[in-house]
């Protein structure tokens, strides 16, 4: 949103998308051949609410009974302040790789380097777990037993042709997403209000009665256990600027897509969870724990065997997309690690394609890891998928809340943001409220279980703790930050820049120009 209080246009909003990239110290080396709605739907698919519908609803209903729904609200609006947070920092900074370039313009290159290796493995995480889950559709679509061999063969599947698709380029991956976004609307909004009008085999008050989950103890602790149904559905619209420099005016239209991800994605998980709820035929089974994947058979028993399977094959067409956002965004992030000389290889993986101007090899790294993990999850335990993803989305939260965090001492800095997108006096207390926010919540993501298992009980600050401990162990012993010569702690100077328009001129200013990332 604009400043309404400016009078007259200020030369940032003025400057051209090159120009604003010549601004930070860089060129355009991509097809900016992506729109609004595209960038949207790359973030949406991303977020995909029917993914994280399907996967959380049976663990919500389990640990707070209907009233989980409401945490759609609440982390809906938390992570809405996040958004606002982002927009502001992106219009000054639209810059490929998102989590990484703002954290290292906004305070410096080592923060920045832990914020993104953490960062860079949650996502690596999540493509797996989101292919690993896909497979379990596709296994149902063609009748196939999941078994482990069909599981990892389907996965495979997935990654590889969610590969093939990125390569590509820019206009497929966007045409791809809008697919994708279609699909999502289909199988969550659609779905979700013929199973509300229609199959409806509970009232409204359902939503309101906890159906005895807390026993005899309070029911705020069992509400509490139910977060992760929203805490891990509103993440992905920072994919929006992930991809920046591939965008047609990202300055503002990046914003706007962030916003637009949040509000139609709580919508979207609203109706879809809401239909679950009062079209389920065994409700209590469900809030008992005895169905734990009653979704399959709420769909068939509404929409019919052939209903069920049109909704499997817009499913997969969701999970398809969603593996594709997953690989693109995480290549830009690598890309833009990588042109600043901050990882082992980086001149090969900074390397941009001649015809489909995609960063080729860094889309390589982001399908290979997966590809690794899939095979390590065939040959490991059964529990094995959800150890290792149990961290991915703390570490996504923990990368979030260093934007936060670096914006707002920024902000007690001095710095006024420059870029088109502002929310002017708002600014200060949005920026506190979206720490405050990140901070509850991966304080309920971290907290330990009480089953007595320690492996179990602490799996997610394990996970986190041997990322995050290789991660530092590196960054102090290779000292990567040392390498690189791109800028960094510069939010204060490069405001001023933008409203002078004035391009950098300077090595400590930033590269115009780096060799390796346009070959």
């Amino acid at each position: 949103m604009s400043n309404p209080k400016n009078r007259s246009v200020p030369p940032a909003e003025r400057l051209g998308d090159s120009e604003h990239l010549a601004v930070l110290g860089y060129q355009d080396s991509f097809d900016r051949s992506m729109s609004l709605w595209a960038n949207f739907a790359l973030g949406f698919t991303y977020l995909s609410p029917l993914v994280g519908v399907y996967s959380l609803f049976a663990v919500a209903m389990a640990a707070g009974g209907p009233p989980s729904i409401f945490w759609i609200f609440i982390v809906g609006s938390g992570q809405m302040l996040v958004a606002l947070v982002f927009g502001e920092v992106v219009s000054q900074y639209p810059i490929h790789g998102g989590i990484y370039p703002w954290t290292r313009r906004l305070w410096g290159r080592r923060y920045a380097w832990m914020a993104a290796w953490v960062y860079i493995w949650a996502m690596i995480v999540t493509i797996t777990a989101v292919a690993q889950f896909g497979s379990g559709f596709l296994a149902s679509l063609f009748n196939i037993e999941l078994t482990r061999g069909a599981t990892l063969g389907l996965s495979v599947a997935l990654l590889l042709v969610a590969l093939f698709l990125n390569f590509t380029g820019t206009k497929t991956l966007a045409k791809v997403a809008r697919i994708g976004l279609a699909a999502e609307l289909v199988g969550v909004v659609a779905v979700g209000l013929y199973l509300i009008i229609f199959q409806r085999k509970q009232g409204f008050g359902i939503f309101f009665d906890s159906m005895g989950v807390q026993g005899s103890g309070s029911y705020g602790a069992a509400f509490l256990g139910a977060a992760l149904a929203g805490l891990f559905l509103f993440y992905g619209f920072e994919a929006c600027g992930d991809v920046a420099e591939e965008v047609a005016d990202p300055a503002r239209r990046i914003p706007k897509a962030m916003v637009m991800t949040i509000v139609v994605g709580g919508i979207s998980a609203l109706f879809s969870f809401a239909g679950y709820v009062m079209a389920a035929p065994d409700l209590a089974a469900i809030v008992a724990g005895r169905d734990t994947d009653p979704i399959p058979a709420i769909l068939e028993s509404s929409l019919g065997v052939v209903g069920a399977k049109v909704f499997l094959l817009i499913a997969i067409t969701a999970f398809l997309s969603c593996v594709l956002s997953l690989q693109a965004a995480a290549s830009r992030l690598i890309f833009s690690f990588a042109r600043d000389g901050m990882v082992p290889g980086h001149r090969w993986l900074a390397k941009v394609s001649g015809t489909a101007k995609v960063p080729v090899n860094a889309l390589i790294l982001a399908c290979s890891i997966p590809l690794t993990l899939c095979l390590i999850i065939y040959s490991g335990p059964d529990t094995l998928l959800t150890q290792i993803t149990s961290f991915a989305v703390l570490g996504i939260y923990l990368a979030f809340q260093s934007v936060v965090l670096a914006s707002l001492r920024q902000r007690m800095k001095g710095w006024r943001p420059a870029g088109p997108f502002s929310l002017g006096r708002l600014g200060f207390a949005i920026n506190v409220a979206a720490l405050a926010y990140g901070v509850l919540a991966m304080v309920l993501l971290a907290w330990p279980g009480n089953s007595g298992v320690v492996a179990s009980d602490w799996t997610v600050l394990i996970g986190l703790a041997v990322v995050a401990g290789s991660g530092l162990l590196y960054l102090l012993t290779a000292k990567p930050d040392r390498r690189s010569t791109a800028p960094s702690g510069d939010a204060i100077e490069v405001a001023r820049r933008l409203q002078a328009g004035r391009p950098a001129t300077n090595q400590a200013d930033g590269p115009a120009e780096t060799p390796a990332a346009h070959r």
